[in-house]
C-alpha cells in the first residue's frame, strides 16, 4: 500500500519549496544594534564580538548610511559615555553620546528609524540600571526614584530625534512613567518598544564588553526575570500593554523561543526578539573555527525567530543577513 499523502511532493524543487514556505525572513524584519563612543574616527572592535565595533559619531553615521543602503529599516543605539556617575547623567543630558549620535544619524539619513535603548546601566558608575541605596552592595535598584531618571532620559532622547524609545531596565511601571513623561513633553506620537520580558541571562556577557556595562558588584537578578519562568513573562507583557507599550520585546531570543511564541499568542502588538551578543558570538566563534556554515546557521536561526512569532529581530548579524537575502532575491 502506497501512502495517499506524500509531503515530499512539495519539497521536490527549490522554487516549489519557496512557493509553499510558511515563514519568510526579509530585511524589513531586521534592526541593527550600534555602540556610540566619544571622539572622532574611532572604530574599536569588541574582542568578544568579532565584526562589532564601538564607534564614534562620525563612524556611526557611516554605518547608518550602509545599513539604510542594505534595506534595513532601523538601528538601535547604545552609548558609552566618557564619564559615569551615580545619577546616570550621560543618559539624560542633552549633550549625551546617544543624543549626539541620534541627531547626527537623523540629519544624515532621515528615513532610517532610530531606536534608542533607554536604560541607565551604561551610564552609572556601579553598572546597575538605576539608583541604589547608599552603601548597598547587593545591586538592588530603587524602583520609583529610577522611574524619574528614565522619564528624563526618554524625553532627552526624543528631543535629539529618536523615533522609538526602548526601555530595557525592567523597572516596575517604567512604561507608564515614560509614556507620561513623553506625553507631558508633547511627544504623544513617539512609540515605546518595551523590553517586556527580559531575562537575567548569561548570554549577555559579550554585550557588557561592548557597552562597558558590567555591574561592579551584585547582579541584576533582582530586576531581570528568572530563566525558569514563562507565566511571569505573560504577566509582564500584560502590565506593559496596560501602561501604554506599542511593541513588546523578548530578550534573549534563542533560548526563549517558547516565550516569543507565548507573547505573540497573548498579544496583538508587534513582537521583537533580541538575538543577543552571546548568541552572536557563539556562531562567530564556531564559524571562525570552520565548525559550521555561518550563513546557513544564521539564516536558519533568524527564520526560527520568525517561525516562533517575532515580527522584528534585533541582531548583530543584520548586515550580513541583508546581503545574503539580497542574493536570494528577498
Amino acid at each position: 500500500m502506497f501512502p495517499i499523502h506524500r509531503p515530499r511532493r512539495l519539497r521536490s524543487h527549490p522554487q516549489l519549496r519557496r512557493m509553499v514556505r510558511e515563514n519568510v525572513l526579509t530585511t524589513s524584519d531586521l534592526i541593527y544594534p550600534l555602540f556610540a563612543v566619544p571622539g572622532e574616527a574611532i572604530a574599536n572592535e569588541v574582542k568578544s564580538m568579532p565584526g562589532v565595533y564601538q564607534l564614534s559619531v562620525d563612524k556611526i553615521v557611516e554605518e547608518a548610511k550602509e545599513v539604510y543602503d542594505l534595506g534595513i529599516p532601523a538601528i538601535i543605539l547604545f552609548g558609552i559615555p566618557e564619564d559615569k556617575d551615580s545619577d546616570a547623567t550621560g543618559a539624560w543630558h542633552d549633550c549625551g553620546i546617544v543624543q549626539k549620535a541620534t541627531t547626527a544619524v537623523k540629519e544624515a539619513v532621515p528615513d532610517l528609524i532610530v531606536i534608542v535603548d533607554t536604560c541607565l546601566c551604561e551610564y552609572t558608575s556601579h553598572g546597575h540600571c538605576g539608583y541604589l541605596e547608599v552603601g548597598d552592595l547587593t545591586g538592588r535598584v530603587l524602583n520609583d526614584p529610577t522611574l524619574e531618571l528614565l522619564k528624563k532620559t526618554a524625553v532627552s532622547q526624543v528631543k535629539a530625534g529618536a523615533d522609538i524609545i526602548a526601555p530595557s531596565g525592567m523597572m516596575d511601571g517604567f512604561v507608564q512613567a515614560i509614556r507620561s513623561g513623553l506625553d507631558e513633553a508633547g511627544y504623544q506620537d513617539t512609540p515605546i518598544l518595551s523590553y517586556a520580558a527580559k531575562y537575567a541571562s548569561a548570554y549577555y556577557g559579550p554585550f557588557r564588553d561592548a557597552a562597558d556595562s558590567t555591574p561592579q558588584f551584585g547582579d541584576r537578578r533582582t530586576y531581570q526575570m528568572d530563566s525558569g519562568n514563562s507565566r511571569e513573562a505573560l504577566r509582564e507583557i500584560e502590565l506593559d500593554i496596560t501602561e501604554g507599550a506599542d511593541m513588546l520585546m523578548v530578550k534573549p531570543a534563542l533560548s526563549y523561543m517558547d516565550i516569543i511564541w507565548r507573547v505573540k499568542e497573548a498579544s496583538n502588538l508587534p513582537v521583537a526578539a533580541y538575538n543577543v551578543s552571546g548568541e552572536y558570538s557563539m556562531v562567530k566563534a564556531a564559524a571562525l573555527n570552520g565548525w559550521i556554515d555561518e550563513e546557513r546557521v544564521v539564516m536558519e536561526t533568524l527564520t526560527g525567530f520568525k517561525r516562533a512569532g517575532a515580527d522584528l529581530i534585533l541582531t548583530y548579524h543584520a548586515k550580513d543577513a541583508a546581503r545574503w537575502l539580497a542574493k536570494l532575491g528577498n
